[in-house]
């Protein structure tokens, strides 16, 4: 099952003499196993499917994800400022939480509380999602889906937070990945090349780089002017609950897409159907289009082709609400207008 490959360490191992940063995967392995609640909230998933958590870990935290291709990942989730002296929380993105572009960014309340609006300070189901399918995409089993292949492309994330698909792309021989997040996100302070050092011993041949990146800043951007149209991979997990930022981000995604290049997003159905709806209709009017659409059943895993549960996506379902959505993603792949 793909929610309980990730499961939290009680502590950080410390890294071996020989500054080989997964010289102690087998400790770290050995360390999350020995907590029976973390193995319990693990399977949480198993035994309440339609409750499945969209979000993993707390801020500052350390997470393992178990890859039956790469081993175990060491992630550190997001950290923000002023952690220890204000009380930690959880807080879940709701249709009308918008405020997140409009906070007094000139106190420090101000930019502690709009760096947790980005909610940068999490590991995302959806991006398990996609680090998944990028994942079983190169992993050789007869049943593969070819529209998640990265070897050779030029990856880019938005939004990126915690950046676990991007580290999924470098291991998987993507030939060049950057990873963005906004200039203001905590994840930019450290937990990206934390997880960076951390998971890649060498990059193989893949150009990597870490950009502050505003969704829609991109002519006055000298970094966005140079990289216009070079990305023919470009991930957006869990990006589209800001509805203020709709049409920046598909403005971003037009910007950098190669010509012939995919826009891969997932979105969680935490904040209902209709944002993924209204989204679809911006970046139609962006000039960008639908190339596939479905729904998917995060419960699942794709691991051989066998086990994941697909549907057809539709603007409205009539039975579903708050109780029976949380376990469905939606998976959108997007490419330019004809």
């Amino acid at each position: 099952m793909l929610l309980s490959r990730l499961r939290p360490l009680p502590t950080l191992p410390c890294v071996s003499s020989t500054d080989d940063p997964r010289d102690d995967a087998a400790a770290a392995a050995a360390a999350a196993e020995g907590e029976p609640e973390d193995i319990f909230a693990a399977f949480l998933a198993h035994l309440l499917p339609d409750d499945a958590p969209q979000f993993h870990g707390d801020p500052g935290q350390y997470l393992l994800y178990s890859s039956p291709r790469y081993g175990d990942l060491t992630i550190q989730v997001p950290s923000y400022p002023d952690q220890n002296a204000r009380e930690s929380s959880r807080p879940q993105p709701s249709d009308s939480d918008s405020s997140a572009n409009n906070v007094d960014s000139d106190s420090d309340a101000g930019q502690v509380e709009a760096q947790r609006k980005l909610f940068a300070h999490f590991v995302w189901s959806s991006g398990l999602v996609v680090a998944e399918a990028i994942e079983d995409a190169h992993a050789g089993h007869e049943h593969v889906d070819e529209m998640w292949k990265v070897e050779g492309e030029r990856v880019l994330e938005l939004g990126a937070g915690a950046a676990l698909p991007s580290i999924v792309s470098i291991l998987a021989g993507a030939s060049e990945v950057t990873i963005t997040d906004h200039p203001s996100s905590p994840a930019l302070r450290g937990a990206i090349e934390f997880n960076l050092k951390r998971n890649i011993l060498a990059a193989n041949g893949c150009a990597v780089s870490i950009q502050a990146h505003e969704w829609g800043t991109l002519a006055p951007d000298s970094w966005a002017v140079a990289n216009q149209g070079r990305f023919t991979r470009i991930i957006a997990a869990d990006c589209l609950w800001m509805e203020l930022q709709h049409k920046n981000l598909a403005q971003t995604m037009k910007w950098f897409l190669a010509p012939e290049g995919r826009v891969w997003i997932v979105a969680g159905l935490h904040t209902g159907r209709p944002v993924v709806v209204r989204f679809l209709k911006t970046v139609v009017e962006m000039g960008l289009e639908v190339d596939t659409i479905y729904e998917r059943d995060q419960t699942t895993s794709c691991t051989g082709g066998d086990d994941e549960i697909r549907r057809d996506w539709v603007e409205v379902r009539e039975e579903e609400g708050p109780e029976n959505r949380a376990r469905w993603c939606i998976v959108v792949r997007l490419k330019h207008a004809s």
